[in-house]
């Protein structure tokens, strides 16, 4: 029997929601989903059950969502390896920007640039000068090829002209541990891998890498502000639905979600992993997206990386 969109809308949900988490349980994503669920399934009054669909990098469980009945009943939690992934394969079986519509952006995770404190600088512009003074002298830690910490630094380099030699490794614990026994000089961590250190100045923070300064470290500039303008860069969180869900739908879900972020045991969760809650507008996310991938295409191509 046909049902209209309006009347689809209307009564939804009419059955549990299903949040697929293209990655395995216990990363940022996965708790930032499981974060919000229960507040979530109490609102809509169906239970919202997160669904961790790992795999090729997390392109299985994308897909997943992009071919979905685009009813509200299958939302998609992503992190920023989503806008990355067209950069590094072309031959995606969905297309980021036209399959999928952007609900809100949940939690960004700060990055921030440190270095071992035997490097003898103490702000970006004293890195930059460094760098090019003595060009692939200085080694960055990555957490592995084509990570964001790894596309972090390239974008750095890019931008300011610089040549530093990339050191991958399996993780960012690995690469925080490289760097306290100073076989690498430099890193762009994530903020919950570092901050103890900072604290401890085992290592030295310069700057962080989003757009508006940490409220974990805001006595830290942005790399924007200390030198490199134009510089963003994050490990954000966000939810989607299949392209062409109803626009009711659309909107109540931003709303519920926007709304939850914000509450104080959703904040407090998302803050132990260094999350910092969001929740921004429909159009706010879809810019960031558009945005986001625009740029990992670009930097790719000119920096030459390949998937890892």
């Amino acid at each position: 029997m046909f049902v209209s969109a309006s009347a689809a809308e209307l009564n939804f949900p009419n059955r549990p929601i299903r949040m697929i988490v293209p990655q395995s349980a216990g990363g940022s994503t996965d708790l930032a989903a499981r974060a919000i669920t229960q507040k979530l399934s109490e609102t809509l009054k169906q239970n919202v059950v997160v669904d961790n669909r790992p795999g090729a990098g997390s392109l299985n469980g994308t897909d997943i969502v992009a071919i979905a009945p685009p009813d509200g009943h299958t939302l998609l939690a992503v992190a920023a390896s989503f806008t990355i992934n067209p950069s590094l394969h072309p031959d995606l079986p969905f297309d980021p920007v036209r399959d999928f519509a952007p609900v809100t952006q949940l939690a960004d995770l700060p990055h921030v640039l440190v270095v071992h404190p035997s490097v003898p600088v103490k702000s970006v512009k004293e890195l930059i000068a460094l760098a090019k003074a003595k060009p692939d002298v200085l080694n960055y830690a990555s957490s592995g090829i084509a990570t964001s910490t790894h596309l972090a630094a390239e974008l750095f380099k890019y931008m300011t002209g610089t040549s530093m030699v990339n050191v991958p490794y399996k993780g960012g614990a690995p690469a925080i541990v490289a760097m306290l026994a100073g076989q690498c000089q430099v890193n762009f961590a994530t903020s919950s891998t570092a901050l103890a250190h900072i604290k401890s100045e085992k290592l030295r923070a310069l700057a962080v890498t989003t757009a508006k300064r940490s409220v974990y470290i805001p006595e830290l500039p942005t790399i924007a502000e200390a030198g490199v303008p134009g510089y963003s860069h994050s490990s954000w969180i966000g939810i989607l639905a299949p392209a062409k869900t109803p626009k009711a739908i659309m909107e109540r879900l931003n709303a519920e979600l926007a709304r939850i972020v914000q509450t104080p045991d959703v904040k407090n969760q998302l803050s132990r992993e260094g999350l910092e809650p969001l929740g921004n507008s429909q159009n706010e996310f879809a810019n960031l997206i558009k945005a986001e991938v625009a740029k990992w295409i670009k930097l790719v191509k000119a920096a030459g990386i390949k998937a890892g």
